[in-house]
């Protein structure tokens, strides 16, 4: 149960990378916490490492320095906390089985009667809006679709946090304001805790009640920038809002400022 102490905590991260031509360094020294049952968003300049880092926090990639904690633990390896929804949802799904047997998959090795799993796997799928196509192959789906039936194999896991790496990047984008709806409607019923990587700056505010803005390689936390939108979103009002545009023009001034690299004069903060 939440004590007040982090969920998520990451201190002085640091990954370097070894190739032919020398070492190259990733993530430079990069620390954050996140809480219980929050939504942070990470944006950063294209290449900035973000990928890297959601592998180190998945217990992917071991780093090359610094310690990251789930519940006061440490994390060394893939953590049966954690899901990941991945940009590649056609990698992800297995052709050969149906949504259902896509959704229960991860489920198999848990220690759970045939009756609760039905009931779980039966309760993501619904939560995601297929339950008419529990008997389809993933290649009879549409993109979005086939995304939502990743995102539903997540949440049937009931993982403590769930990371998802530029899920939506893929989708036209009526089909992604769907998604992103989807997101928020699964965050606030259910209360799982949700690290979201995006290019997407607009899809970052409009999503996440935080959001990371990542330096340029070596990567550190540029800013941790609070989004203080009503909680209750939608497409249309949400992003006609003043306070939308100013979120929005913020992050995209820090991301360039990124680019530019540390010697260019800081801006303030909203």
């Amino acid at each position: 149960m939440p004590d007040g102490s982090p969920l998520l905590r990451v201190e002085h991260l640091r990954k370097v990378y070894a190739t032919t031509t020398g070492e190259v360094e990733a993530i430079g020294d990069l620390s954050f916490t996140m809480s219980h049952g929050e939504l942070v968003c990470i944006v950063g300049p294209s290449g900035c490492g973000k990928t890297t880092l959601l592998k180190c926090l998945a217990g992917l990639l071991r780093p090359t320095s610094g310690r990251m904690e789930m519940d006061g633990a440490p994390v060394t390896g893939p953590s049966p906390a954690m899901a990941v929804v991945f940009q590649e949802y056609g990698r992800s799904l297995y052709p050969w089985l149906t949504v259902r047997g896509n959704v229960e998959l991860p489920l198999r090795h848990k220690k759970l009667s045939r009756a609760v799993r039905d009931r779980i796997v039966t309760d993501a799928i619904e939560a995601v809006g297929l339950p008419q196509a529990t008997l389809s192959h993933p290649w009879q789906l549409s993109g979005g679709m086939q995304q939502r039936v990743a995102i539903a194999r997540a949440i049937a896991y009931q993982p403590e946090v769930l990371i998802m790496d530029e899920p939506f990047a893929a989708v036209d984008a009526q089909t992604r304001a769907e998604l992103e709806d989807l997101v928020r409607l699964l965050h606030l019923t259910r209360g799982i805790s949700t690290v979201f990587v995006t290019h997407d700056i607009d899809e970052s505010v409009y999503l996440g009640q935080r959001v990371l803005v990542l330096s340029n390689s070596p990567t550190r936390v540029q800013e941790d920038l609070v989004i203080d939108l009503p909680s209750e979103r939608d497409q249309l009002t949400t992003r006609a809002l003043p306070r939308f545009t100013e979120l929005r023009t913020h992050i995209y001034g820090q991301i360039q400022r990124a680019r530019r690299g540390p010697a260019a004069a800081p801006r303030s903060a909203p």
